[in-house]
């Protein structure tokens, strides 16, 4: 076909993000649509250095702004690019929208965290996978993370709903059991597919 698809799963911690991303890609295996689950931050040099910072405090919040559009152009230009001229569908777990409303929060300078995330191609298809943040905070309760503010998460919900209002992120109700949150994911990623021709 020689061109692909970019799907981006996206949503605070504990969204349920990762198991429905690799879910879809089995799911477009079986229908022998060519899929890869990728995810941001990337394993890159970048990638380490941000997960090294997020168990510490006091992190300068630009500093890791940065930090994350330097590893979204790693991510972009060695791995995405590439599986899109092969015709493959990427699905990434965590893509620009998580920077322009977690970076947005932490800086409190959107505009300059949209202009630092300016040159990255928007997903084909975003879905944002809604929960409350008492409820990703309970799902997170056995992993450590530095945004454990439910306050916090709260402003970093109501940019992502922002975004859902403007067209560019598809809302899915992410507190329904699993199953039923992948069988609406499924069927958004499904028309959208069909409506690029991938599946009739």
């Amino acid at each position: 076909m020689g061109f692909g698809l970019l799907i981006a799963l996206e949503g605070i911690d504990g969204a349920g993000k990762t198991t429905i991303a690799k879910m879809i890609v089995e799911r477009l295996d079986r229908l022998g649509i060519e899929a890869r689950y990728t995810m941001e931050p990337t394993r890159s040099l970048f990638g380490r250095i941000l997960r090294e910072m997020a168990l510490e405090s006091g992190v300068d919040p630009r500093l890791e702004a940065l930090l994350f559009a330097a590893d979204r152009i790693y991510h972009l230009e060695k791995v995405v690019k590439p599986l899109l001229a092969r015709g493959v569908i990427v699905v990434s777990d965590r893509y620009l929208h998580s920077s322009l409303a977690y970076q947005s929060v932490t800086t409190g300078d959107s505009r300059w965290v949209e202009e630092l995330n300016k040159f990255a191609r928007k997903p084909d298809l975003g879905i944002y996978l809604d929960v409350r943040p008492s409820e990703g905070l309970k799902r997170l309760k056995r992993r450590k993370t530095r945004f454990e503010d439910e306050s916090f998460l709260e402003k970093v919900r109501r940019r992502y709903l922002e975004y859902v209002r403007l067209g560019e992120l598809v809302r899915v109700d992410a507190e329904r059991p699993l199953n039923d949150v992948f069988s609406e994911v499924a069927m958004i990623v499904e028309e959208t597919l069909r409506r690029y021709g991938f599946i009739e």
